[in-house]
Order: C-alpha cells, then sequence, then structure tokens
C-alpha cells in the first residue's frame, strides 16, 4: 500500500466527522451532507484504484 493510499485512508474519514459535525451544528443540510460524504467516498475509491 502506497503512501497516497494510507493518505485517502486518512484523509476520507476526516472529511465524513467533518461533514457530520457541519451537519450537527446546522451548517449544512441533510442532502448537502450526503452529497459530500457520497462524492468523498466516490473520490477516494477512485483514487484508491488507481494508486
Amino acid at each position: 500500500m502506497s503512501d497516497a493510499q494510507i493518505g485517502l485512508l486518512t484523509a476520507t474519514p476526516i472529511i465524513i466527522l467533518f461533514a457530520a459535525a457541519l451537519r450537527r451544528m446546522g451548517v449544512l443540510s441533510a442532502v448537502a451532507t450526503a452529497s459530500a460524504v457520497g462524492l468523498s467516498v466516490a473520490i477516494a475509491f477512485v483514487l484508491f484504484v488507481t494508486q
């Protein structure tokens, strides 16, 4: 596993937790939170596979 893949496995959960925290504070709507989580997972998957 390369350093880039380890970085993706580290950064993606942090992004998800940050989106959840923003949702809890009322900054993001449910749709925006789901979009942020879904897109970050999709981007991480594509980058992980292509590394």
